[in-house]
């Protein structure tokens, strides 16, 4: 992880705000900022956990409508392909992500060799939902094939995203049309966002091995 974050550090321009995702990978990224004393314009975090990671290494956390558009954004994933087509959300903060995302010139994903996969779908799908509307799109997914799961904390709680919603974590969709799966959730009336990144794929797929290279 801290290889593949170490190879994302050539897309940095220091004059530029930079968008940072959220993960165990990207905590490398940010770490690494602090070691190799870069001094970022700013960035625009996905997380309030990144967020808090970032102020306290001293790097300027901006709030993107006031931004515009984000040269970079560097991000991990839960699973992805070599069409750079993922799957994320497994830290809970895709929608902030996709927007993030949605807004960058340039998409640079950073993973380990373990997320590198032929077909994406063996990670439960993450989806975000607005909480009134669990139940109903629980069931539609349920009528799409996949079996979702309400996503809880570690005290057996809902999860709760940083944007107040709910997740539904869903297994055994067919995900090889990712990008026509990721249309057809996202009309379902209640969901915030999907974790499937194909229509908006990464620009860069960065895959560190074990042995660092």
């Amino acid at each position: 992880k801290r290889a593949a974050a170490l190879a994302a550090m050539t897309y940095i321009d220091e004059s530029e705000v930079l968008g940072v995702g959220t993960g165990s990978t990207v905590n490398h990224l940010i770490d690494l900022i602090k070691e190799k004393r870069l001094y970022l314009k700013g960035a625009v975090s996905s997380s309030e956990a990144s967020t808090a990671r970032l102020k306290a290494i001293g790097v300027p956390v901006l709030d993107l409508n006031t931004v515009g558009s984000i040269g970079v954004y560097i991000d991990g994933a839960d699973e992805a392909t070599q069409n750079r087509h993922l799957i994320k959300g497994g830290g809970g903060a895709l929608t902030r992500e996709k927007i993030i995302a949605a807004t960058a010139q340039k998409f640079v994903c950073i993973a380990d060799s373990s997320k590198l996969v032929p077909v994406l779908g063996a990670f439960p799908l993450p989806v975000e939902v607005i909480p009134m509307a669990q139940s109903y799109v629980a069931r539609v997914l349920a009528g799409m094939g996949g079996q979702p799961r309400l996503r809880v904390n570690a005290q057996g709680e809902k999860f709760i995203t940083d944007n107040g919603n709910v997740i539904l974590d869903v297994s055994g969709l067919n995900l090889t049309d990712a990008a026509g799966v990721e249309s057809q959730i996202n009309q379902i009336v209640g969901v915030a966002t999907v974790g499937l990144f194909a229509r908006r794929p990464a620009d860069v797929l960065l895959v560190a091995n074990p042995d660092g290279s």
